[in-house]
């Protein structure tokens, strides 16, 4: 029985050992976040990382200036979560890459806007002019729709709204000349063309305001921004805190003051 009861005693040691680095290891307790410059990195500096660090977390956040690099960086594990995208183009970029990424909470964006130096309203559009617009496939589309909400063209009868480019354009009585430009660059070519199409968060990051501009998008659900994780990352418990702080009542009052104008999802109106 001795014999027998040690070798339980060693058993059940040498299964307590095993289990020890799971069962008893640390919470992940240091965060790094990423975003795009202007109101998104904002978002995060004002409205979460302050929540999160009330948590016992440990905060650091980093900008980005173009949309490839954030997720790239989440993918390679340098980001825990990122905030810069809508759904769309997280799932297609994803899909392009092979990369298994995966949003976990929508949050609001700064709409998208027409903006122009030279003129102060759609009426002083000339036939020729040139119109700067974001060059990545998802935003892309998103520009072609949102002029033709405002008259300038019409995009071909059956054409996915989501993935439209100039080349689904059936209709464009001014000749208008549509230049797409990687987004981070198009408030720089407001000296050129007539009127540029700019997201809101570059608009925002260059010293433009919404109120500035000539039109703004009324921001379907499906562009408004999401926060993206790996996949495997989705159901930790600091994911859940992430998309806690999101939620609170701290982060809502924080758009009321700084973020007023932008697209919000349900849950934050």
């Amino acid at each position: 029985m001795k014999i027998l009861h040690t070798l339980l005693a060693a058993t059940l040691s040498l299964g307590l050992a095993a289990t020890a680095p799971g069962a008893f290891a640390q919470e992940k307790k240091n965060l790094t976040l990423g975003a795009t410059a202007g109101p998104n990195y904002d978002q995060l500096k004002l409205g979460i990382k302050p929540i999160l660090e009330k948590k016992g977390y440990s905060v650091k956040l980093v900008e980005f200036n173009d949309y490839v690099q954030p997720n790239l960086a989440l993918a390679q594990g340098s980001l825990d979560a990122n905030l810069f995208q809508h759904i769309i183009y997280l799932k297609k970029f994803a899909a392009d890459k092979g990369l298994n990424l995966v949003d976990v909470i929508k949050a609001p964006i700064a709409p998208l806007g027409l903006y122009s130096k030279k003129h102060k309203s759609l009426a002083e559009l000339k036939d020729g002019d040139r119109i700067t617009l974001p060059n990545d496939p998802s935003n892309l589309a998103r520009a072609l729709v949102f002029l033709e909400q405002n008259g300038l063209l019409k995009v071909k009868p059956g054409t996915d709204p989501l993935k439209a480019t100039e080349k689904d354009v059936s209709e464009n009585p001014r000749k208008l000349q549509l230049t797409p430009i990687e987004a981070a660059q198009l408030p720089r070519t407001l000296d050129d063309a007539a009127f540029v199409v700019i997201n809101g968060n570059f608009a925002i990051a260059s010293g433009l305001k919404l109120t500035e501009a000539i039109a703004l998008e009324k921001t379907p659900e499906h562009y408004l921004n999401v926060v993206a994780v790996k996949t495997e990352d989705q159901n930790k418990a600091w994911t859940q805190d992430i998309v806690a702080a999101f939620k609170s009542p701290e982060y809502k009052a924080v758009l009321d003051k700084h973020f007023q104008g932008y697209s919000r999802p349900a849950y934050l109106r």
